[in-house]
């Protein structure tokens, strides 16, 4: 059964009908398109800190004062322990990442030696986000042993033009398509409630739509993040995206990729577990467990439940 490919004009006649048809239709390609296997992915923060870019939102950025814990890249050992726990908990896939817009050679070099050291001693599938990389650095991490790289497009293009000006957009495709070209999978999402529109939310949404049909026969995997106003950062008082929002952001997103993974990430743990559960029948069939770079997340333990109750397995 072919997924529909829904136009723009139709996906903003969904936005602006009655909420209840909405959420019926998501639900409904959720049930009918959607791997109901859930797929659960973490993260360990390789290197942290002194980010020489401004985007609005981060708290890494050197431009803003944070609270962020600053040092360099993690040891084997510590990255190791971050991954055999992860995989005793029955996460099947593992990523680092690091801050910078991105690594020294030397960085990357000790980054390959952290992924060969992780092929050796677990099962996990690899992954990397390390920023704007070229084909040769991301055809190292291939080597190495990494199966899947993660760049954020963030948000609409116009909204990232007002977020950040150390780098473009262009910059982020440019390196996803990289990787594609060295044998990678690729991820990539966006982070919703900074300050942008629902109709900027389905820019984002057909963005990345484009960027996933170039490789037609991968599934896409899209982060949905919500955002955490940060102190110290310039979205710090933006009050925080209503819950009503964020599911319609989920509905909207699975209206427009039926077969995705879209995965929760980070922000999620302020969610009602009502809010949750929806979600989840929404469009939700994918999450980064435990904690997230400067935020806290939701442990295995925490969303079983909710996973298990929504109809997925595990």
């Amino acid at each position: 059964m072919t997924a529909p490919h829904l136009t723009r004009s139709e996906v903003d006649a969904w936005a602006t009908g009655p909420e209840a048809d909405l959420f019926a239709q998501a639900e409904s390609l959720t049930r009918t398109y959607a791997a109901r296997t859930f797929d659960m992915c973490s993260i360990v923060n390789g290197k942290s800190g002194r980010c020489p870019e401004d985007c609005k939102w981060c708290a890494q950025s050197a431009h803003h004062a944070t609270a962020c814990e600053v040092y360099g890249l993690i040891s084997a050992e510590e990255c190791l322990r971050h991954a055999r726990a992860n995989e005793a908990a029955g996460i099947r896939r593992f990523s680092i990442v690091n801050s910078g817009r991105k690594p020294t050679p030397q960085e990357l070099e000790g980054v390959c030696t952290l992924i060969r050291h992780l092929r050796q001693e677990t099962h996990l599938e690899l992954c990397a986000s390390l920023g704007l990389l070229n084909e040769a650095e991301l055809r190292a991490l291939a080597e190495a042993g990494v199966t899947r790289y993660h760049c954020n497009l963030e948000a609409a293009p116009a909204v990232f033009a007002r977020l950040c000006s150390t780098h473009t957009q262009a910059d982020k495709v440019e390196t996803l398509r990289a990787a594609r070209r060295v044998g990678m999978e690729i991820c990539s999402g966006g982070i919703i409630g900074m300050g942008e529109s629902e109709a900027e939310r389905i820019d984002l949404a057909f963005t990345l739509r484009d960027l996933f049909e170039e490789d037609p026969a991968a599934t896409a995997s899209i982060p949905i993040n919500i955002l955490s106003p940060i102190p110290g950062t310039p979205l710090a008082d933006l009050p925080l995206l209503p819950e009503r929002d964020i599911l319609r952001t989920v509905a909207l997103f699975r209206l427009v990729h039926p077969t995705a993974a879209l995965r929760f990430a980070g922000g999620r743990a302020r969610l009602a577990p009502e809010t949750l559960d929806r979600a989840l029948r929404l469009g939700i069939n994918a999450a980064i467990e435990g904690d997230l770079l400067t935020t806290l997340g939701n442990t295995v333990a925490q969303d079983r439940t909710h996973i298990l109750r929504a109809g997925y397995t595990l």
